[in-house]
């Protein structure tokens, strides 16, 4: 036969949840029980209204918590552009007033992956660096006015950089040509899409180069 607890025991391992079997033996419950259960419902009664406590506390945490979230979701903290223009605001000689435009957190201008992958792109065009400015829009946001007054470009080519970034008032999707004000606009992926030797990147490669060709006239 399983060992039955006395009902003090149980009243302290459960004391919200205390259930009392009554069997054919059960005697008239003594005085010493009736205090037990009062003890037992008021302990019960003070738990739940604790718990209620928690559980309102718990609630306004939530809500507080949702609207911080919302209002101001977490985000990876990145570098602004600075406002100020630096002395050395790109990169290049611009020689044959190309303008180069990317946007690389990591970087003054371009990481030196990402340099070596213009330095080939620029030579199958028979471009080199000196022909181009690359300006790194994370770094100094130049907009659209500054860069014509400042470089007179001819054409323009952005890497992940919307051309709304720049207040242009138009978007044109990637591998575009677009003439506007005596210049030429071509938009392409970040130079993240080209990374690598597998298929879709040597496809992103691939609509790469057919633009250049036309944007150059190769």
């Amino acid at each position: 036969m399983a060992e039955q607890l006395p009902d003090f025991v149980l009243a302290q391992l459960y004391p919200s949840s205390l259930v009392i079997v009554e069997t054919e033996e059960a005697k008239p419950k003594p005085v010493l029980d009736q205090a037990v259960s009062k003890q037992i419902q008021h302990s019960a009664s003070t738990e739940s209204q604790t718990a209620e406590i928690k559980t309102t506390g718990d609630t306004d945490n939530l809500s507080n918590l949702a609207t911080t979230l919302t209002d101001e979701p977490f985000l990876p903290k990145q570098p602004l552009p600075l406002k100020e223009r630096p002395e050395n605001w790109y990169l290049g000689k611009n020689a044959k007033n190309i303008t180069i435009l990317v946007h690389e957190t990591d970087a003054v201008f371009l990481n030196d992956a990402n340099l070596d992958f213009l330095t080939k792109i620029l030579g199958a065009c028979k471009l080199n660096m000196g022909d181009v400015a690359v300006i790194n829009t994370a770094r100094y946001l130049a907009l659209f006015p500054e860069i014509k007054k400042e470089l007179t470009p001819s054409t323009y080519i952005l890497f992940g950089v919307k051309t709304t970034d720049i207040q242009l008032p138009f978007m044109i999707p990637d591998y575009q040509i677009q003439p506007y004000d005596q210049s030429k606009f071509l938009a392409a992926p970040s130079f993240d899409q080209f990374a690598g030797d597998h298929a879709e990147a040597k496809l992103e490669k691939t609509k790469l180069w057919v633009s250049l060709k036309t944007l150059f006239n190769i």
